[in-house]
């Protein structure tokens, strides 16, 4: 069998040669099944063995092969939703607890890492969120009312403090967030793994499931080598498909793209001085960080969200323009390596998580559809459903009023496109009224 091997990125090329786990083979039996090997299924799957359940993860590549292991590296509180959505389906005292747990997310994360002595993993403390356009008197108000909704500490900066921390004449404000960092995301991964084989956990590679059905009182789960007979299965994959067909048409792989520079720690410098991570307020934003140290410093820029699943041509020399027409002094620098991913947006841009057919299809959960903004998030949803399963814990019912709605299929695709083109032009329309005044 021929072995999967992660995308050519930055953090697959400091990941090494990661020992590869087995297949699947022949008949096995366990508490719960958990299918895919990402960051929610990882937390899920250890939290579980951690409650002393006999869990199996099934994943079809490798451990963090999908969006998992190939993002941004951000790790902050909230959701793919604007809390104005939310809001319009849940009363404030339920859109804090929301936020809450989020922010629960973002916590775990750290301490994950700090327990196990990987603090190295986290490349800088800190997020900042740039308005290119907007009034400065607007925005002040906007933060306040965030503040005063969540408690989050922010701070407001513009003018010459703000150039101090990128020097760019495209930004008129930033927004300093504290509890923000960022990671290499697949080095945690991976380390969520080690975690969840310790706690007794049993992880298989390369291990598709081609089959899903229900037989008794159990789920028989098959892949090409072997099978599963649980009690429970979570469905943990998301963009790159899912076994059973009703989450699967309730999810929209989006893409986007990431490229990592060259060496280039002076000139970087020079431009960019904040550590942390680094976005934009528009519909379809570019997000950025700095990485390494001193003269291996390299800049991490993602961006560009469409839904087509082929990586376009001349990816690193489209995302080098993006960078130059903001930042026009890193002329001369150079793209080390690009790459492209897919990430499971449903329709409302909040989680999937939960048991949303306990009637036809008792004990299958889903544990899915975290829409870029999911290193809190998978570790928040994968603490809740293995709460759910191993406790009996019902926080869980707080994703409730976000149901899997099905995207429509290819309809459903341009649907989103559509949108993303459409909320491109009120980004542009934004910034080139702005610079009119």
């Amino acid at each position: 069998m021929e072995i999967p091997s992660h995308v050519d990125s930055h953090y697959a090329a400091l990941a090494g040669n990661v020992p590869v786990r087995a297949a699947l083979a022949g008949e096995v039996s366990c508490d719960v099944c958990v299918v895919g090997g990402g960051l929610a299924g990882l937390t899920c799957a250890e939290d579980l063995a951690r409650a002393g359940m006999n869990v199996v993860l099934l994943e079809g590549r490798r451990i963090g092969w999908g969006a998992s292991g190939r993002n941004g590296g951000f790790v902050s509180a909230g959701f793919a939703a604007d809390w104005n959505d939310v809001l319009a389906r849940v009363d404030l005292d339920h859109a804090r607890k929301l936020h809450a747990l989020s922010q629960s997310g973002v916590d775990y994360v750290r301490s994950v890492l700090m327990d196990e002595g990987c603090g190295d993993l986290i490349q800088g403390q800190g997020g900042l969120l740039l308005h290119r356009s907007g009034n400065l008197a607007k925005i002040e108000k906007s933060v306040r009312q965030t503040q005063i909704m969540f408690g989050e500490d922010r701070e407001i900066i513009s003018g010459f403090e703000l150039r101090k921390l990128v020097n760019s004449d495209t930004y008129v404000a930033g927004v300093k967030k504290k509890n923000t960092f960022h990671i290499d995301p697949l080095g945690y991964a991976n380390l969520l793994a080690k975690r969840a084989e310790r706690q007794g956990a049993q992880l298989f590679e390369s291990s598709m499931v081609n089959a899903l059905q229900r037989v008794g009182d159990e789920w028989l789960t098959t892949t090409a080598q072997g099978r599963v007979t649980a009690r429970h299965v979570v469905l943990a994959t998301s963009a790159y498909g899912t076994p059973f067909a009703p989450l699967r048409r309730a999810v929209v792989p989006v893409s986007t793209y990431v490229m990592v520079s060259k060496p280039a720690g002076e000139l970087l410098r020079s431009v960019i001085t904040f550590p942390g991570t680094i976005s934009d307020t528009r519909r379809a934003g570019d997000y950025y960080r700095l990485i390494g140290q001193e003269d291996d410093t390299r800049l991490l820029w993602g961006g560009r969200i469409t839904t087509r699943k082929s990586e376009p041509v001349r990816l690193a020399e489209a995302l080098l323009g993006d960078i130059l027409a903001i930042y026009p002094q890193l002329e001369g620098l150079e793209v080390e390596r690009a790459w492209s991913g897919w990430m499971g947006y449903a329709r409302h841009k909040m989680p999937l998580i939960g048991q949303f057919w306990p009637q036809k299809s008792p004990n299958l959960w889903a544990l899915t559809a975290f829409g870029g903004h999911g290193l809190n998030t998978t570790a928040m949803g994968g603490l809740l459903v293995s709460g759910a399963i191993a406790r009996g814990e019902a926080v869980h019912a707080l994703f409730s009023p976000w149901q899997p709605v099905t995207t429509g299929g290819l309809f459903g695709q341009a649907a989103v496109q559509a949108s993303y083109f459409a909320m491109q032009a009120q980004d542009w329309w934004a910034e080139w009224r702005m610079s009119r005044r």
